[in-house]
């Protein structure tokens, strides 16, 4: 099956930002750019951290309370308060960035963000080096692929070419990315396989079997016909 690569789905022009950028200079870029964030850099272009509107802002609100002798902002871990008393990127970025690698696919993309809680991911190769960005818009694209390409690639890739069964042996309907699969399968533990192999096709919202019959049931002991 071929699946959309987050290659084939990332912003490759990215705006970044070196450690020492001070503070102006990364709410500038933010401004210009029209973007959140930013991955922040070092010499080499290897990515060590991403700075964020909100980290920006997080300074922001700890000045603000200082000058009026209000108590400092609270809830502050201690990295919080260092990110917020820091003056370059590189003190007022989150690090680790959470990245990803090109050849990835959305699932694998879309686990990462759910794991980690981001909306975007930075991209890198095996040497950490900055080649894109990737979103959550960007992944839900691959859900606007139509419903003839899906219909074919289950057909083709997930019946024919890994199943071995003929092109006319299951009806395959695709509906706004929900596949409805009828027929008559040699076995009934086929269709697990089956179901979870076309869930795994990229565009595919949902699958249902309900209308599968077999002839052997081979999920009880001795088996017997349907």
């Amino acid at each position: 099956m071929r699946h959309r690569r987050i290659d084939q789905l990332m912003t490759r022009e990215v705006v970044s930002v070196r450690g020492d950028a001070p503070f102006k200079e990364v709410a500038r870029t933010l401004a210009q750019h029209q973007v959140t964030a930013v991955p922040v850099v070092d010499g080499d272009g290897r990515v060590v951290g991403v700075v964020s509107e909100g980290d920006l802002l997080r300074k922001t609100a700890d000045q603000a309370a200082a000058p009026s002798g209000l108590p400092a902002v609270p809830g502050l871990e201690a990295w919080e308060r260092a990110k917020a008393e820091g003056t370059r990127a590189e003190e007022l970025m989150s690090a680790p960035a959470v990245c990803a690698r090109p050849e990835w696919t959305v699932a694998e993309a879309a686990r990462l963000m759910e794991v980690q809680r981001v909306k975007r991911l930075v991209v890198v190769d095996g040497e950490d080096r900055l080649l894109g960005i990737v979103s959550r818009r960007d992944l839900l694209g691959v859900f606007l692929r139509e419903d003839d390409d899906i219909r074919r690639e289950i057909v083709e890739d997930v019946l024919g070419d890994t199943l071995r069964l003929e092109p006319t042996a299951l009806a395959v309907e695709v509906h706004d990315g929900r596949v409805e699969l009828g027929g008559r399968l040699p076995f009934r533990g086929m269709a697990p396989a089956i179901e979870r192999m076309c869930a795994t096709v990229d565009g595919v919202v949902s699958v249902s079997c309900t209308r599968l019959t077999y002839d052997v049931d081979d999920t009880e002991r001795g088996g017997g016909r349907s």
